[in-house]
């Protein structure tokens, strides 16, 4: 049984044929191809562990970050840090898939305002997120 990754309002999503070490090596690539580059990386099942000693499916959090993409956006609205990174979740879906999720920049940096800067490097952002994602599994965005 495959599942489907839900689309949700703060981000979109797809579902790899994939085990979950192979989908986040394969996401890493692909944001890179993109020119996202890696801040942070949350390991949720192990912190899951350590705080909690509570069990969780393999799951992580990137924090992916463009840095012409950052910049423009900090130059335009130093408080826009709150927002940034993009986070984008791989987690096993425990049938032998992975769904991979990015957070959507528009959605995020809308709540900005009205700021024609911030709201050109969301729609950017997004862009080069959905082609990412687009790359791992063709015709699912």
């Amino acid at each position: 049984m495959t599942t489907q990754t839900p689309q949700r309002p703060y981000g979109f999503g797809t579902t790899l044929d994939a085990p979950y070490a192979e989908a986040v090596a394969r996401v890493k690539g692909a944001l890179k191809e993109e020119g996202f580059g890696i801040l942070t990386e949350i390991d949720v099942r192990q912190t899951m562990q350590e705080k909690l000693g509570a069990e969780f499916r393999p799951y992580i959090i990137l924090g992916a970050c463009n840095p012409p993409l950052a910049h423009q956006a900090l130059a335009a609205d130093l408080g826009i840090g709150l927002l940034l990174p993009c986070n984008v979740v791989v987690y096993d879906n425990q049938d032998g898939t992975s769904s991979v999720e990015a957070m959507d920049p528009e959605a995020a940096l809308g709540l900005v305002g009205d700021n024609p800067v911030v709201a050109g490097v969301a729609r950017e952002a997004r862009s080069r997120l959905q082609r990412a994602l687009g790359a791992l599994a063709p015709g699912t965005l």
